[in-house]
């Protein structure tokens, strides 16, 4: 009997079909509902429908970055883009006003080659380069009769209005009776939870997908409680008491881990104990009795004892630290200007200045007719050429299918809709529709598509979907072409910059546990317990760096999922990273359990100096190879 064969999808094309899934987020949909609308409309009932549109695209910007997280980390998450989409109105007015084509073109060049090393920082960077650019765009390009502090303030109230709708109105956690939190407490819930999927997993196929997800709940938990705040420490006592519950749970994930090393399976007992702890933190009540592990082995004897601490730490509740390392100017000018920043910004320069080129010179050739637009060029390349919005094929197609469904949709509206009233309504009806549609590229295109036109016609500018598909084509050409060309240096830096932060990473965390390891042999050469060499000082700086080891090992992770999805003349960079990062994390994993023996017994095992000397050597040959640069480190035999 044949069998049938079912078509795999290229990497590039099934990344392009591929679609966030989750519930509804209907405080996201509400706040979407009440942003860009009502402000539009305020300003349009005032006479100053200008600057409503400016303060709606404000708005509309800040709604993208409106993503699930604590109001804390809300704060950062679209304060700080919206500041640098103010600064880039500032910037843009000027220019636009007192500069010629080609002046303006090399200057926003320097803008997007700033913008760009930038967004190599994090997320949050990227954001707020991603608005530097497009507001300098609407800034230079948009023709409104109003000064540039005033778009400026226009744009601060649009993405406040958000933010403090982000910042007042209930949430599930509020509801719950405890307004200040509203992500935080299920996020460190979660941890919990993952913990026990984790030991679920043990000696199982699945216990590295459940590791990765228990470094991705950490992660989520450590930036709901680390946003910005007025105190460098937890104010509160319900605060207090929830860092202490995140705190809690560094110990038994070091110890989970450890055991998904040793790959014995556990009893179901062991997963019990997280699971009532996950419940306590999310009922905000104490933890009870909690089931003891069996304590055959270190690993599930320093599972036992983190539960023990956990119990007491729970109904203590003084407070702990968050185990970040906090990164200075220093950190953030070395990713800017390394390998990843200066290719990011290269790349963004590079389109961002062809894209203002182009768009200048079809502009002063009167190519646009009557309808001044040309701002919706460079505008789009933004878009478009941003790395960590996906692969650029994926980007291309998505923001190309979008850009044609959502023009069709509103030349539709507009046949029918009054004005401006009709209008408003639909810039309402986008706001609310851009949360569930950020889980797709093209789906968040087409609604912003939608509500961008209607904009447009507020502003007293006719019906423009033919033009809007026509630059958005357009910038797709400029942006494959120019992502395709060869560049200096080395591709891929930004996967090659994040797997080399992820191997210096690993090597702190290696070399603070083999000093561990030191310490613990000198005490028992002194012929003290073996275990007095582990001090809650020494611990508590391991947890960090193990936390700081596996974060940057997920971020590489990603940069290198992405770009395996490129196409092939594209893909074919970063080949080989994925084994590195592979190597990486077991490397990691085998430092855990190391420093979780280490804890028992006082000293390691054959099995564990083995393992490591094997994974260094793995390492030193990639290294060879050139895939990574990371000091040479060695195990003491």
């Amino acid at each position: 009997m044949s069998r049938r064969v079912v078509p795999t999808l290229p990497p590039w094309l099934a990344h392009a079909l591929r679609a966030q899934r989750g519930p509804v987020p209907w405080n996201a949909v509400l706040r979407g509902a009440l942003s860009a609308g009502p402000v539009l409309l305020v300003a349009v009932l005032v006479g100053r429908e200008s600057l409503g549109v400016v303060a709606a695209i404000g708005a509309m910007l800040a709604g993208i970055n409106d993503r699930p997280g604590s109001r804390r980390v809300s704060v950062k998450r679209i304060g700080v883009p919206a500041s640098a989409g103010a600064v880039g109105l500032l910037v843009g007015t000027q220019t636009g006003d007192h500069v010629g084509a080609v002046v303006l073109t090399l200057l926003l060049t320097l803008v997007g080659l700033l913008a760009g090393g930038l967004s190599a920082v994090g997320p949050v960077a990227s954001a707020a380069g991603t608005q530097l650019l497009v507001a300098s765009a609407i800034g230079a390009g948009m023709p409104l009769p109003d000064a540039g502090w005033e778009r400026a303030v226009a744009y601060l109230v649009g993405a406040g209005w958000l933010l403090g709708l982000r910042l007042l109105l209930p949430t599930p956690g509020s509801i719950a009776g405890d307004f200040r939190f509203d992500g935080e407490r299920e996020a460190v819930a979660r941890v919990y939870e993952a913990i026990a999927g984790l030991l679920d997993a043990v000696g199982t196929d699945g216990a590295t997908a459940r590791r990765a997800a228990l470094t991705a709940a950490l992660d989520h938990a450590q930036d709901a409680l680390a946003g910005p705040r007025l105190r460098r420490y937890a104010s509160s006592a319900a605060e207090r008491r929830l860092h202490t519950q995140y705190a809690a749970a560094l110990p038994i994930a070091e110890a989970a881990t450890a055991l998904a090393w040793a790959g014995d399976a556990v009893s179901g007992r062991a997963s019990a104990g997280p699971r009532r702890l996950a419940a306590a933190v999310r009922d905000n009540t104490h933890t009870g009795p909690l089931p003891a592990p069996s304590r055959s082995a270190p690993g599930l004897r320093a599972l036992d004892d983190a539960l023990l601490h956990a119990a007491e730490a729970f109904d203590r509740g003084k407070g702990s630290d968050l185990h970040t390392r906090r990164h200075g100017v220093g950190d953030v000018l070395r990713t800017v200007f390394g390998a990843g920043g200066r290719e990011y910004g290269l790349r963004v320069a590079l389109c961002f200045g062809a894209s203002v080129g182009v768009a200048q010179a079809l502009h002063h050739t009167q190519w646009y007719g009557q309808h001044e637009h040309w701002y919706w060029l460079p505008a789009t390349t933004v878009f478009l050429v941003k790395p960590d919005l996906g692969p650029l094929v994926s980007r291309v197609l998505c923001r190309a299918a979008g850009t044609v469904l959502g023009a069709l949709l509103f030349a539709g509206f507009a046949l029918v809709l009054p004005r401006p009233e009709g209008l408003i309504a639909l810039v309402a009806v986008s706001g609310a529709l851009i949360p569930v549609a950020t889980r797709h590229f093209a789906a968040q295109t087409a609604v912003v598509t939608v509500l961008v036109l209607a904009l447009v016609m507020v502003g007293g500018e006719p019906q423009a979907s033919a033009g809007r598909i026509g630059e958005t084509l357009l910038a797709c050409a400029i942006v494959l072409i120019v992502g395709h060309l060869p560049m200096p240096g080395q591709r891929a830096g930004g996967v090659r910059s994040r797997l080399t932060a992820a191997g210096e990473a690993a090597q702190a965390y290696l070399a603070h546990v083999l000093r561990e390891s030191d310490t613990h042999a000198l005490h028992a050469g002194a012929g003290t317990e073996a275990g007095a060499g582990a001090d809650p000082d020494s611990r508590t700086a391991r947890w960090t760096l193990r936390r700081e080891a596996y974060r940057a090992l997920a971020e590489a992770r990603t940069a290198i999922a992405l770009a395996a999805a490129e196409l092939p003349p594209l893909a074919r960079h970063s080949e080989g990273a994925d084994e590195v990062a592979a190597t990486l994390e077991r490397l990691v994993d085998t430092v855990t359990a190391c420093a979780v023996h280490l804890d028992d017994t006082g000293r390691l095992t054959s099995r564990h100096t083995e393992r490591l000397a094997e994974l260094l050597d793995e390492l030193d040959r990639e290294r060879e190879r050139g895939h990574l640069r990371i000091p040479e480190l060695r195990v003491a035999g």
